[in-house]
């Protein structure tokens, strides 16, 4: 979601390079990527939150009250990050509050919000709510809820039953309700696409190929610059021209608020050379478009006494491109009852050692410890259950032979012969651990199978006219052997409504694993010599790849809603009123 170059563009058709070449502009690329996050670009919505209650307090204690909410986030630690506050509403037990509460979504996270109400005395109603100290007010409950919880309500409203916490012992079946309703801001709908090109490109180390690529940024109050976006990296082209760049109204705030473009030439050790830079606003670009006009390049000056000067570069930028249009977004879809469905796919293949021993993977400790294997499937499953109501999930093991059996490369975990769902992440968990109880770890690593048995799920559900999208989580700790069975599937898989998310964990070398994944390798070809008609399959061993406190498996849940997108727009089914 770092990125917001155009899916659809981007997978219409696949340059005529050489492989070496194709897979060095993909690295390039996802090099590229993993600076835009180190700078601190990151995909979010923001969300406003609307608050109501009712029946406040109990009336014994509490015959009139002058409420006002707090609403707070829950970090990991357990400590409260207070977000905003409500305006006091007098003499009422049902208020009704017109203050929103502005917060970040982000798909790829759990997000626990807590809210506490409480009647502030009388003598403090000349105080600004700010101002106010809690601990002198009466606390009149507490409700807690995840964000993700109110988004996938379908009309995005939560009613909460306000309880009793440290603060007050009175009985909590008197507390009333809170409700919360979410409404994602109008700006995440309004987009601006713009294509990007570039002229006689100024590369002053001769020795360095022109490998370069944009990154767009807003400028924060203090000055800052404040990454936005990337383009692709283009490999050796002094007249680039890049794959449309997709903007929203909420990202840049105003089409009048300036943009600092900078021009990168990629650089394998992460050390990108600036080409140059130019600053203009989405109006200022879109009047650039309008009338073929190139804007220069400039960088500073290399003088050290001439620090607000700068050097003005024959190299210009254009503006190849200028649309503006209203779309969908995934929480749209969302809230008119699109699910996600959560599957699981886990390697037992006999690398991961005997389950009996502690330094298998598959082990399973008596302290209650998870193992890896358990780890990646609950901290990507706790995200994706809350947008499935039934959490009824499919589970399958691979690479496994059960008792008195030839070696399968898909079975149900529970056991059935016909049924692999189970009831939520622990019945993913019981079933993980009495199959290992009952098959004998065996090989190779398949996956072909198993794609196309995922894939028949979603097909079946398209064909029903279900309201369904489905996210397979593969966890393994080889390499695959069926590369051709396995792309064949994938190719196939990319037309119906799934995303395939592969982590690799143990020690081994993944890097032949990298063709999983089109952000990093050449684009995959069947064996009819069918491309994916989209990306839809992402790969990565389970580590922290980017150094910034974004874990492996957000980073790959993090493409999910714009996977999602992509494919609602490839069928054309926005038949959101």
């Amino acid at each position: 979601m770092g990125n917001c170059c155009s899916d659809e563009v981007s997978h219409a058709g696949a340059h005529h390079v050489g492989a070496t070449a194709a897979k060095a502009a993909s690295a390039a690329s996802a090099a590229a990527d993993r600076f835009l996050r180190s700078r601190g670009a990151g995909a979010c919505t923001q969300i406003e939150l609307s608050l109501s209650a009712s029946n406040l307090g109990d009336q014994e204690y509490f015959p009139k009250s002058n409420p006002m909410v707090v609403v707070y986030s829950k970090r990991r630690d357990g400590a409260l990050e207070e977000i905003g506050r409500s305006e006091v509403i007098l003499n009422s037990l049902n208020p009704f509050w017109t203050t929103k509460i502005s917060v970040q979504y982000q798909f790829e996270v759990l997000q626990p919000l807590v809210f506490q109400v409480f009647d502030i005395q009388q003598q403090f109603h000349d105080v600004s709510e700010k101002m106010l100290k809690l601990e002198e007010q009466e606390f009149l409950g507490e409700a807690t809820c995840l964000l993700s919880e109110v988004i996938t309500k379908r009309d995005r409203l939560l009613t909460l039953k306000l309880g009793v916490s440290e603060h007050n012992l009175l009985n909590p079946n008197k507390f009333g309700e809170l409700t919360v309703q979410a409404e994602e801001s109008s700006g995440s709908k309004a987009i601006m696409e713009m294509i990007f090109r570039c002229s006689d490109l100024e590369i002053k180390d001769l020795l360095t190929k022109s490998d370069t690529f944009l990154l767009i940024s807003g400028i924060s109050d203090s000055g800052m610059p404040v990454p936005i976006c990337k383009t692709e990296v283009r490999k050796n082209d002094l007249n680039p021209r890049w794959r449309p760049v997709i903007l929203n109204l909420q990202q840049i705030g105003s089409k009048e608020n300036p943009l600092i473009i900078e021009c990168f030439n990629f650089s394998s050790n992460g050390k990108h050379d600036l080409v140059g830079k130019i600053v203009k606003s989405v109006a200022e670009m879109e009047n650039m478009c309008h009338k073929k006009n190139g804007e220069n390049f400039f960088v500073p000056a290399s003088n050290a006494h001439e620090c607000h000067s700068k050097e003005v570069l024959k190299s210009q930028l254009y503006v190849e491109k200028y649309v503006e249009s209203n779309r969908h977004t995934f929480l749209d879809y969302i809230s008119v009852g699109c699910q996600l469905n959560f599957m699981v796919g886990v390697d037992f293949t006999a690398s991961n050692g005997n389950p009996r021993l502690p330094d298998s993977l598959h082990y399973i400790d008596p302290s209650g410890r998870p193992n890896v294997y358990q780890k990646v499937i609950l901290e990507v499953g706790d995200v994706l259950q809350y947008y499935d109501p039934a959490k009824r999930f499919p589970a399958w093991g691979f690479g496994a032979r059960p008792i008195d059996g030839p070696c399968s490369h898909c079975f149900n975990l529970n056991g059935s012969a016909y049924q692999p769902e189970v009831d939520g992440i622990q019945g993913i968990m019981s079933a993980y651990i009495s199959a290992l109880r009952n098959v004998s770890l065996a090989g190779p690593t398949l996956f072909g199978q198993l794609i196309s048995t995922a894939m028949a799920i979603a097909s079946q559900s398209l064909a029903d006219n279900q309201q369904k999208y489905f996210i397979l989580l593969i966890v393994t700790d080889g390499v695959v052997t069926d590369f051709q069975e396995t792309i064949d599937a994938i190719i196939k898989a990319s037309d119906f409504p799934i995303s395939i998310i592969v982590v690799g964990v143990g020690g081994a070398d993944f890097k032949e694993m990298e063709f999983l994944d089109p952000n990093k390798g050449e684009k995959l070809e069947s064996s009819t010599g069918r491309v994916a008609s989209r990306d839809m399959i992402q790969f990565a061993p389970m580590k922290d790849m980017h150094g910034t406190g974004v874990s492996t498996l957000q980073s790959l849940l993090a493409e999910i809603p714009g996977q999602f997108m992509t494919y609602m727009r490839t069928r054309e089914t926005q038949t959101i009123s």
